[in-house]
């Protein structure tokens, strides 16, 4: 019977991680425990206290995460020297910074006062991230939940403050990641491609990286496992969802093709993460910040999520090539 698409793209992905781990040093650096660093993104966790969150993550072996850019102006959000002490009661060291954009915050926006606000807004998400040893600030350069576009030069707009950032970022040490976000969210950079589109229109050092999403991929993409191919060299975070919106394991996502495609690329690697963020489904993820949810749902949430994506990365790994061609 003749393979589908998919199928024949899949076996692209899978023949190339055997050929990676074949070399050398692949076995040695997994034995010394240079896996895929698994991270969750708090901000979906709404308003339960940090610490509370953090005994959550420790207790199903989470060991970093994603911070809510939750610095809106000087007096708000989180304070370095509390944020460390928690952390480092429960051995969480931070990935980086979830950046929050809507359209009172947006680099892509019609207002000039709007922009300069999104970019003091991003300064202060790029401090944050300097101060407690994050690698990256992620953000979609037009806001979320706003699909119709303003205008046609949304693009460069959001090009061109990028530009003002670019600096900022080179000399804090930290990444910055464009996120593509699904049509249904926001009106432009749905996709890698058009990641990197804006990333050559910015053409600056400082700005040189994409954050993936799953789902959002799910609905953008062509092939999930070859865009991480493809854009790897660009790719400092990916966040989990299965297809569905919801915890590893619970939807149609193939993650152990994911995890090959990560592997192939090299991404296990201290600069480089995985971060849970199952939002659920809807046109507009933000609300969830805001909620007070149910702590045993979050704690499911976790343990699914965690469990499956180390079982499955235990599972790739230990495959052999016969299981693994299928």
């Amino acid at each position: 019977m003749k393979k589908q698409n998919f199928q024949l793209k899949d076996d692209l992905v899978i023949k190339q991680f055997i050929e990676i781990r074949k070399k050398p040093d692949f076995k040695e650096r997994i034995e010394r425990g240079e896996k895929i660093r698994l991270s969750w993104s708090n901000w979906g966790f709404g308003l339960e206290p940090l610490e509370v969150s953090c005994v959550r993550l420790s207790k199903f072996g989470i060991r970093y995460i994603e911070l809510h850019g939750n610095r809106y102006g000087p007096d708000l959000g989180y304070k370095t020297q509390e944020v460390k002490k928690i952390l480092d009661d429960y051995g969480i060291k931070v990935s980086g910074v979830c950046g929050m954009v809507n359209a009172d915050s947006e680099l892509s926006s019609n207002k000039p006062h709007v922009i300069q606000r999104s970019i003091d807004y991003f300064r202060r998400q790029i401090d944050m991230c300097a101060e407690l040893g994050g690698m990256y600030v992620l953000f979609s350069p037009a806001a979320v939940g706003r699909p119709q576009k303003y205008d046609d030069s949304e693009f460069y707009r959001a090009g061109d403050a990028l530009r003002i950032l670019g600096d900022y970022f080179l000399q804090n040490g930290v990444r910055a990641a464009i996120e593509p976000v699904r049509s249904a969210e926001v009106s432009f950079c749905h996709t890698f491609r058009e990641a990197l589109e804006l990333i050559n229109y910015v053409n600056h050092p400082g700005v040189q990286h994409i954050g993936g999403d799953l789902y959002h991929m799910w609905v953008e993409e062509e092939h999930i496992p070859t865009t991480l191919v493809e854009y790897g060299k660009y790719l400092t975070n990916l966040h989990l969802a299965d297809s569905n919106r919801r915890a590893l394991g619970k939807g149609f996502v193939d993650i152990d093709l994911v995890i090959m495609a990560l592997y192939v690329i090299g991404y296990n690697r201290p600069d480089c993460f995985v971060t849970a963020e199952p939002l659920g489904p809807g046109a507009d993820p933000y609300p969830a910040m805001w909620g007070k949810h149910d702590p045993q749902m979050l704690d499911e949430l976790v343990r699914q999520t965690a469990t499956y994506f180390y079982e499955r990365e235990q599972e790739v790994l230990q495959a052999s090539d016969e299981e693994l061609l299928r």
